[in-house]
């Protein structure tokens, strides 16, 4: 009897852990945000066509860092161009590529995202795997578009130990469906409002009568402000903010966020920009302020089929929305890149890196209690 006892209390034991384990997203604890529907992976990879790969590198007591790539769609990007804007919160960043694309207001590689010492192997990585694409074999120029967030504080980041063929294998591995998140890939060594952040990803379908487009947000989240989750002053209950010390030691304020929205809503260079400004308002939902030295930016694509820009076109047709469309657009991409912000701390888990720092996971528990009794 004694041994029932014990091997019941044994499993009861082992279950609790599994529960206390466990990772949902902030709409997997019952807790769906705004007034659109989800795809169904509630990932960038409801849009058609698109898809993520990573690459984690945990290695010893101090390497903390990867790669995430997010592929537009399944041709030969160079050669079917993507229409695309870049929106900049906050410069304190090192994002390449930025400036032919607000040029020529398309993108044509695969958008990368790394640590900060890292962006020059993730262009090179990018701009091999471009050159070594069928149909790109004279080609003499690639521009490669690389964000990315500081790790310094759990990963060995000088250590510099992205390589170029880490970041091919990223792309060449992404695939569809449901998307890693939390401590994966460019995520991996991220911190979000003084807990572990990551990568996390949302989507949004509107319904019919507004185009039935689908918008899909994925994000690298290492920023600071004050939490709020759902219009709950998460922050400021948890007396965990940027400026706490002001107002007990203060987290560091700084920090930053890459944020890439994609949908197949026919759109051109000039109202992705106007999609890509509202990312930053689903920031401002989740208390970011992008802070003095954070580098925000928001990647904003169209990949729909009849708008992509052939290279070898001397015209090009496309049919776009009217400004008249936009504003539903517009809603579903501050939700969706809200609750992917949510997503990325929900996900992620507590990290010790470089040099014994550790990170605490957001307390879930405490934050679901909270949404609970608001």
């Amino acid at each position: 009897m004694r041994r029932c006892f014990l091997f019941v209390l044994a499993m009861a034991l082992g279950v609790a852990m599994l529960v206390a384990q466990e990772h949902k997203t902030l709409r997997e604890w019952g807790f769906p945000t705004g007034i659109f529907e989800t795809g169904r992976y509630n990932a960038i990879t409801d849009v058609p066509g698109v898809t993520v790969g990573h690459v984690t590198l945990i290695e010893g007591d101090s390497v903390r860092t990867g790669v995430t790539a997010i592929v537009p769609h399944q041709g030969n990007i160079f050669r079917n161009k993507v229409p695309a804007a870049i929106y900049v919160g906050n410069g304190f960043g090192k994002l390449a590529g930025v400036t032919q694309v607000r040029e020529l207001g398309n993108i044509e590689t695969p958008v990368v995202l790394t640590n900060t010492l890292s962006v020059a192997a993730g262009i090179e990585g990018v701009v091999r795997y471009t050159l070594m694409q069928p149909g790109n074999e004279q080609e003499r120029s690639v521009n490669a578009v690389v964000g990315e967030t500081n790790d310094g504080r759990l990963n060995d980041i000088r250590g510099m130990h992205v390589t170029p063929q880490m970041v091919i294998d990223a792309i060449i591995k992404a695939h569809g469906g449901p998307v890693e998140q939390g401590n994966v890939g460019a995520g991996t060594g991220t911190i979000c409002f003084g807990f572990k952040g990551g990568i996390g990803t949302s989507s949004r379908v509107l319904p019919e009568s507004l185009g039935g487009y689908t918008v899909g947000v994925l994000v690298q989240t290492n920023y600071g402000g004050i939490l709020e989750i759902d219009g709950v002053q998460v922050g400021q209950r948890l007396h965990k903010h940027d400026f706490v010390n002001h107002v007990k030691k203060s987290e560091n304020v700084d920090g930053s966020c890459m944020m890439v929205v994609i949908t197949d809503a026919p759109l051109d260079s000039r109202n992705l920009e106007r999609v890509a400004k509202r990312a930053m308002m689903g920031m401002a939902k989740t208390g970011g302020i992008a802070s003095n030295g954070s580098g925000d930016y928001v990647i904003a694509l169209s990949v729909a089929p009849g708008n992509l820009i052939d290279s070898n076109a001397k015209t090009i047709t496309s049919t776009v929305l009217a400004n008249g469309e936009m504003s539903s657009i517009f809603a579903a991409t501050i939700e969706a890149t809200a609750e992917a912000l949510w997503n990325s701390l929900f996900m992620a888990e507590e990290m010790t890196g470089r040099g014994g720092n550790h990170v605490d996971a957001l307390p879930v528990e405490q934050v679901l209690e909270m949404l609970r009794n608001r």
